[in-house]
């Protein structure tokens, strides 16, 4: 009797007693290429938090599209079954109109000019209206690469693009980006274009430079067009649910570490960009550079449009214009 009144005090003792803290697994999600500078980004973050975080904190780093395209994955963090997402910061434009800016043509001169308006009180208020209206936080981002064409035939100015068919993205401004530069807008999922310019569903796409050789874009659309046309910036962004409910130590070693992911994505972008179009020419692909003007007047014809349907605020375009 002594014997089980003694076990079920210690069986008691131990119910009663603080409980370990259990490793947390936070779910990271980026539908980029597997080896693409933003992918290698994402990997990097993944290995700094499971790294510093003693074992209370781990990511685990679903690559490519296995959890679905950029929008299925915002909307899964979103709803929290998804904790972490790193890709580019233009998708959040579907909720945060003035976001829609990123996504113009030619609205940034280089990626000092981006990383100048990402620190400004503009861009802050941006974030924190994603933060308290959809419960998500950014945090860290960084200019990261330009988005340039692959076409399947050679394009000297921006009348040579009418009547293509060209994928965009599922973004607003992209789309209208292109029907005002004068292509026919189809919408394919990132990873079956590299299929759609095979087979000739569409006849050209627009990406960042790197994540688009990382998915062979130049084998299938071998005339690459240096338009720079939009300066993509990586961010990793968070459930802010899933954050707050961590400790302050858990959430630092968050923040550091994607704040060190994005400043080694712009580096290593600005290495390995100009070593990359060496490669696509070396695989048969001609790169080819390009006046940008006409392409520059022609979709600035088109901001005015932009500001009276209310896709980004009113005057938003020349403000940034004016940032030195």
């Amino acid at each position: 009797m002594r014997r089980l009144l003694a076990g079920l005090l210690a069986a008691a003792a131990l119910v009663a007693a603080p409980v370990a803290q259990a490793q947390q697994t936070l779910i990271l999600g980026g539908s980029d290429a597997v080896g693409s500078v933003i992918d290698r980004a994402n990997a990097m973050f993944t290995k700094l938090v499971n790294e510093r975080a003693g074992g209370k904190l781990k990511i685990n780093f679903i690559q490519g599209e296995q959890l679905g395209s950029d929008m299925q994955v915002i909307e899964q963090m979103m709803r929290g079954s998804v904790h972490v997402y790193g890709d580019v910061l233009d998708w959040y434009a579907n909720w945060v109109k003035d976001l829609s800016v990123l996504a113009w043509g030619f609205t940034f001169r280089d990626m000092d000019h981006m990383a100048k308006f990402l620190e400004s009180d503009a861009y802050k208020g941006y974030e924190e209206e994603l933060r308290t209206k959809q419960g998500v936080r950014v945090l860290a981002k960084a200019p990261a690469q330009p988005r340039v064409l692959f076409i399947k035939k050679p394009v000297a100015t921006a009348a040579d693009l009418v009547d293509v068919k060209m994928r965009v993205p599922e973004i607003r401004t992209y789309l209208l980006l292109w029907q005002t530069l004068g292509t026919k807008p189809a919408r394919v999922a990132w990873g079956e274009v590299f299929l759609g310019l095979k087979t000739g569903v569409i006849d050209a796409a627009e990406g960042p430079v790197l994540s688009a050789f990382a998915a062979k874009f130049h084998q299938a659309a071998p005339t690459v067009v240096k338009t720079d046309h939009v300066i993509a910036a990586h961010q990793i962004s968070m459930n802010d649910r899933a954050f707050q409910a961590l400790p302050a130590d858990q959430q630092k070693i968050l923040v550091d570490a994607a704040q060190e992911a994005m400043t080694w994505v712009r580096k290593q972008s600005e290495q390995e960009i100009e070593e990359v179009y060496k490669k696509m020419e070396a695989e048969g692909a001609k790169v080819m550079a390009v006046d940008k003007a006409s392409f520059a007047q022609k979709a600035l014809a088109g901001v005015e449009t932009m500001e009276k349907e209310g896709v980004w605020s009113p005057g938003l375009y020349t403000k940034i214009q004016a940032i030195k």
